[in-house]
C-alpha cells in the first residue's frame, strides 16, 4: 500500500497526534506523517514528534509567515493531507483554498453545535444531555466544512469541564483515525 504523506498541525499536548502516530503505524492505515508543526515552542505534542523521530518544525511567527513558512515545507515534502489537531491557530482563506479538501480538523462538539472556543462550558452551560466530537473538512468559516465522522458522548449530571474534556477527547482518537480511513477507502 502506498500511503499518503500527511502533515500534522499543533499547538498543545499532542494526545491527537499520538492517537494517529499510533494508526500509522498499522501497514493498512492510508496516511503517513511525515511532519509535524506547531505555532508554539511549549507544545508538549512535540515530544510524540521526537519520541517517533517525525520531522517537526516550530513556527512561531505572524500568519502571513507562518504560512509562507508552511507552504514551503509542505510543498517540499510533497503532503497530501493536512491534519489541524489541537491547532489553535485560523488559517488563511488563501492557505485553506490552496488545498481545499485536504485539511482535516476535530472538534469538541457535535457540529454545527457549538462552534469556536469554550466548547465543554458552553456544553455544560446549555444542560445538554448529549455532546461529542466532530471530525470534518476545513473550509473558509470556522468549524463549518463538510462533517466526515462524529462520535457521541453522553452527558452525565456529574460531569465538569474537565471530564466532560476527558470522555470526549477519548472519542476524539477513534473519530479521527475513522475519518481518515473513511476518506481514502472511498477513493
Amino acid at each position: 500500500m502506498v500511503k499518503k504523506k500527511a502533515c500534522v498541525f499543533i499547538s498543545g499536548s499532542g494526545t491527537n497526534l499520538k492517537s494517529i502516530i499510533k494508526s500509522s503505524r498499522d501497514y493498512n492505515f492510508p496516511i503517513n506523517i511525515e511532519l509535524v508543526i506547531s505555532n508554539k515552542k511549549s507544545a508538549k505534542g512535540l515530544n510524540y514528534a521526537k519520541k517517533y523521530s517525525i520531522p517537526y518544525k516550530i513556527l512561531v511567527c505572524d500568519r502571513s509567515k507562518f504560512e509562507q513558512h508552511v507552504l514551503q515545507l509542505i510543498f517540499l515534502k510533497k503532503i497530501e493531507i493536512i491534519c489541524l489537531a489541537g491547532f489553535m491557530k485560523i488559517l488563511s482563506k488563501n492557505f485553506i483554498r490552496k488545498f481545499r479538501g485536504k485539511i482535516l480538523n476535530v472538534h469538541p462538539s457535535l457540529l454545527p453545535k457549538f462552534k469556536g472556543l469554550n466548547t465543554f462550558n458552553r456544553v455544560l452551560e446549555t444542560n445538554e444531555k448529549l455532546s461529542g466530537c466532530t471530525v470534518h473538512f476545513v473550509d473558509e468559516k470556522l468549524d463549518n466544512g463538510k462533517i466526515i465522522v462524529k462520535k457521541r458522548v453522553f452527558i452525565k449530571k456529574s460531569f465538569n469541564q474537565e471530564t466532560l474534556k476527558k470522555n470526549i477527547q477519548i472519542e476524539e482518537y477513534k473519530a479521527y483515525s475513522q475519518a481518515i480511513r473513511k476518506i481514502y477507502s472511498a477513493i
